[in-house]
């Protein structure tokens, strides 16, 4: 295949080439660009019977016998061909030029104007050539081409061989178009592609983490020291900065600008320069307690193209901002991470929704565990762990060690719900102004008759709880935290132990932030419910010492150690 490839590029003019690399691969431009052709098979299918003067029925049923309209379209044009005289040749240019107008026609009449176009190339086409014509219109003409072959077969063609790979490859990787590197390879050479420089508004193609499963294994691999930031549980994004507009891309390089307009405009007021590539996490964030929410949530946000304004009100994100890959002219990709973080930090306002991402620098196991189990607590998916040395570059579009993902390889809801005292509550904000956005929740420590927090609960009320919350808690109201009351949180408004609320949660797990059952199963961590939400349902009935347990607590937690054992 790289044989018939490199025949293939150098044969082909010089000016061409790009649409040539794009064309084998069944595509008009990059992926981050956008265009498809949008061909529907009903309207391929119309195109033929017009093509042919057959009944569109027929066309069909060839189809059917067939399975794949390309082969339909070389049997059914092959018998035309014994009748026509002339036919215009085809070029590259000219089928590219028509599929290029066929991908933007749109709005009144479109549907006409693609039939039209379609049925022009076919005309002029070989059997043989419609059948590819038209399986690159459908997209399915899945040659198996892939980038690298691609990229092999110009470093033979125009780079002196092989070894060449190398440098077409990070000239790949810091612009994510493929037509780009072989156009620059064509005319320059690999001087060209030496002197490539990282362009605002070209997507660079990620870097990516290996895993490992314990913190004693990633340290030594990181030579006993890294940094641990916070993986949240949102979509990655690279944000390009320029003067005139933000651009952001996601992990799979689509354009997702239109999709999250909050996210840029979050860019555009925080980052005091206008030339840079910088890569965070979006993540949903409550409306009303501003805490952190799980990934199906920003989920619903992904694909949307009406009704935009709504979602960002009713799912509104925040921004944890992660690395720098250029500045001002400058590439920040072979700069060591460290360098890069504080020059993020540098260029960057930190606000209410905006922040750089959580970490701290680990030297030991025990306290990159410790700080997972924070992580975990605070809503998310565990830590990417990052070398710290000198040699710490950032590897685009590369797989490596010096990232490694830290997660949990479980996931468990809890099957139970539990009752949970008010011992303190957190000021809402948005429509939860003048009210509680969450309460802080305890249970109840028989052997020290004490109350110890496993949650800060904000979701699950109803208009009508927030409403009545003040005036219900108000008579429970103390200046300072209560004496039976074991809290490392300090809340907005302190209760006594006396009102008891059901509560349903993801899961039970370690927190550093939370009292219940602490230093049990690991030093300076306690118990916590993770995503805990209200069910609605006020226990008037309990006393607060009659609500769930930290015994029962404990239990629940490892029953569901248990059962995720079983189940892996």
């Amino acid at each position: 295949m790289t044989d018939l490839l490199v025949d293939l590029l150098k044969e082909t003019p010089k000016d061409a080439i790009d649409k040539v690399v794009y064309l084998t691969q069944g595509k008009l431009y990059p992926d981050y660009v956008g265009v498809e052709l949008g061909v529907a098979e009903k309207l391929a299918l119309k195109a033929m019977a017009i093509t042919t003067g057959q009944p569109e029925e027929q066309v069909e049923k060839n189809y059917k016998k067939t399975g794949d309209l390309g082969e339909t379209a070389e049997k059914l044009l092959a018998r035309k061909a014994q009748l026509t005289l002339f036919q215009k040749p085809l070029t590259v240019e000219a089928v590219y030029g028509a599929f290029d107008k066929i991908a933007h026609a749109s709005g009144p009449g479109s549907i006409d104007v693609k039939i039209k176009l379609l049925c022009s190339l076919l005309n002029d086409a070989t059997s043989k050539e419609a059948k590819y014509i038209l399986r690159m219109a459908l997209g399915k003409l899945r040659l198996g081409v892939a980038d690298m072959t691609i990229l092999d077969s110009l470093a033979i063609a125009y780079a002196g061989g092989k070894e060449a790979r190398e440098d077409l490859e990070r000239a790949y990787n810091l612009s994510s178009a493929l037509g780009h590197v072989a156009k620059t390879v064509a005319y320059e050479g690999i001087g060209g592609i030496k002197r490539f420089k990282i362009t605002v508004g070209k997507p660079i193609r990620p870097m990516l983490a290996e895993r490992l499963s314990t913190a004693s294994e990633i340290l030594e691999k990181l030579g006993g020291r890294g940094s641990a930031e916070y993986k949240y549980d949102g979509l990655r994004l690279q944000a390009h900065v320029s003067k005139n507009k933000i651009t952001l891309f996601s992990r799979r390089l689509e354009n997702v600008t239109s999709q999250f307009p909050d996210a840029a405009q979050l860019m555009r007021k925080s980052t005091n320069v206008k030339d840079a590539i910088i890569e965070g996490e979006c993540v949903a964030l409550d409306p009303d307690t501003g805490d952190m929410q799980p990934f199906q949530m920003i989920s619903q946000r992904r694909g949307r193209k009406y009704e935009i304004e709504k979602m960002t009100e009713e799912i509104p994100i925040g921004l944890f901002l992660f690395d720098l890959l250029y500045v001002k002219g400058k590439d920040y990709t072979l700069k060591p991470y460290l360098e890069r973080r504080k020059e993020l930090s540098r260029i960057t306002s930190e606000s209410e929704r905006l922040r750089i991402a959580q970490h701290v620098i680990a030297e030991s196991p025990e306290e990159l565990d410790r700080y997972m189990d924070q992580a975990i607590s605070e809503g998310c998916e565990g830590l990417i762990v990052k070398s710290v040395g000198s040699d710490s570059i950032y590897k685009a579009g590369a797989r490596g060690w010096m990232w490694i993902k830290y997660k949990r390889e479980y996931k468990s809801e809890m099957t139970d719900t539990v009752d949970l005292v008010a011992v303190g509550a957190f000021y809402g904000r948005g429509r939860r102004a003048g009210s509680y956005g969450a309460l802080l929740l305890a249970a109840y420590d028989e052997d020290g008759d004490i109350f110890r927090t496993v949650c800060k609960c904000g979701s699950g009320f109803t208009d009508k709880d927030l409403a009545e919350l003040p005036n219900m808690l108000k008579l429970y109201e103390t200046k300072h935290k209560h004496a039976r009351v074991d809290s490392k949180l300090t809340a907005d408004v302190w209760f006594s132990p006396s009102l008891v609320l059901e509560v349903i949660g993801a899961e039970i797990t370690l927190s550093p932030i939370h009292t219940t059952c602490p230093n049990a199963i690991r030093k300076g961590s306690g118990l916590a419910i993770r995503f805990p939400r209200f069910t609605g349902n006020y226990r008037p009935d309990k006393a607060p010492e009659d609500g769930t347990t930290a015994k029962e607590i404990m239990q629940m937690y490892q029953s569901q150690l248990k059962r995720i054992s079983k189940e892996t």
